[in-house]
């Protein structure tokens, strides 16, 4: 198919500079980082962007990693935001490919920027940290960050929000679980569980009938609920009776609604428990992102550039769920977050294979071919009023 003068501009661009995207999301590969600690691969990608005249401004949203990126025109038109991810998981790095996802959000808005002088308009890359659930850190507190984003102000001039996320197959933007985080922490009594264990009380024992509790209570939900958590905390040592237990559960479901209605019974457990065994405990919550507004003519879009781009799309219907943060911003503005190959289709996230798909040739092809079809899905948006109508009337139609 013969392109048209702005798309040979689009992808000169993106072949002129592939080689340092490339290189850029490699490095941040092999430095990954955690949630809040992302200070090498913030730097890394705002290097990019502002060696090509984005205005970039950093330690926004309360979060010292994280940053917002602008480049104008002159010219009125829409402004396109790409949505940059680049947290690595606790002990198995990049296991969810975000050293991919933000190499090829700032890639697409670099490559989109080009063609500015003729479309108007802006472009936007929201350096977005912590996606795999705001870890505490030195660079800033627990929390949803996209949801910080909305709340501070970036979204409000935004038309559309666009990314990609590297998965087993190429799909389109699929329902998500909003969740909830909730910590318990059991407060007990120490002994010596030998000679005098009925001096103490025990909080790892509070915090197994917590744990059998929360089992139990399965049963009776509704279903697509998930409850699942992990002791963090079980004691010190086994002659010792712990006066020191915690968990860290999510709650996820399909609407905010259901998470809030659910956590009241898990709160009746931790407290039924702590009256049974005589420990005390305290309970943090902390609010996690909500389900995806979905965008069918957004995704009418992408589909046909994923399939201009080569790339096969699998529509059958969804199968599983996950949850991210993208879903707050869904909320705010007409959002996409399609799925793109990087390796077989059986690639579970958060795993050991993903991991190195993720460092795979197959997986930085996918950057480059994200990036295109992010950038032409922007230039269609920002030359085809109609289109960004379309789009925009989809969102309103929607609750």
């Amino acid at each position: 198919m013969s392109l048209n003068p702005l798309q040979l501009t689009l992808e000169n661009n993106l072949e002129q500079h592939s080689a340092a995207y490339l290189k850029v999301s490699q490095a941040i590969f092999q430095n990954p980082e955690t949630g809040n600690n992302e200070y090498f691969a913030s730097e890394q990608l705002t290097q990019l962007l502002r060696a090509q005249d984005f205005d970039v401004t950093i330690n926004v949203a309360g979060h010292e990693t994280a940053f917002y990126a602008v480049k104008a025109s002159d010219k009125p038109g829409p402004t396109i935001a790409f949505l940059a991810e680049y947290d690595a998981l606790i002990g198995i790095g990049h296991a969810c490919g975000h050293n991919l996802i933000g190499t090829t959000s700032v890639a697409a808005a670099i490559t989109l920027s080009q063609v500015l002088d003729q479309t108007g308009g802006r472009v936007v890359v929201l350096g977005t940290p912590a996606e795999e659930g705001g870890l505490a850190g030195p660079g800033g507190p627990k929390g949803n960050v996209k949801k910080r984003f909305v709340e501070a102000g970036y979204l409000k001039d935004v038309d559309v929000a666009l990314m990609v996320h590297p998965s087993g197959k190429t799909r389109l933007t699929e329902s998500t679980l909003a969740n909830n985080h909730l910590y318990f922490h059991f407060y007990g009594k120490p002994s010596h569980a030998a000679s005098a264990p009925h001096e103490g009380i025990n909080a790892l024992d509070a915090l197994v009938l917590l744990y059998n509790g929360i089992s139990v209570l399965r049963q009776q939900l509704p279903d697509g609920v998930r409850v699942h958590g992990i002791i963090t905390n079980g004691g010190q040592a086994p002659n010792v009776i712990p006066e020191y237990a915690s968990a860290h559960y999510y709650i996820r479901a399909d609407s905010r609604e259901v998470v809030e209605s659910l956590e009241p019974r898990l709160r009746a457990i931790a407290e039924g428990v702590a009256l049974a065994t005589g420990a005390r405990v305290e309970i943090d919550h902390q609010i996690g992102p909500r389900d995806f507004k979905l965008n069918s003519a957004l995704d009418a879009l992408l589909l046909e550039e994923f399939t201009a781009a080569g790339e096969k799309v699998d529509l059958s219907p969804q199968k599983n769920k996950v949850s991210t943060d993208a879903g707050d911003i869904s909320h705010a503005v007409p959002t996409a977050h399609p799925w793109l190959k990087i390796g077989p289709d059986d690639l579970i996230f958060h795993t050991v294979p993903f991991r190195e798909a993720a460092n795979s040739e197959r997986g930085y092809q996918a950057l480059l071919i994200g990036a295109r079809v992010l950038a032409r899905t922007g230039l269609r948006l920002l030359i085809d009023a109609d289109a960004l109508n379309n789009v925009k009337a989809d969102f309103a139609r929607q609750p």
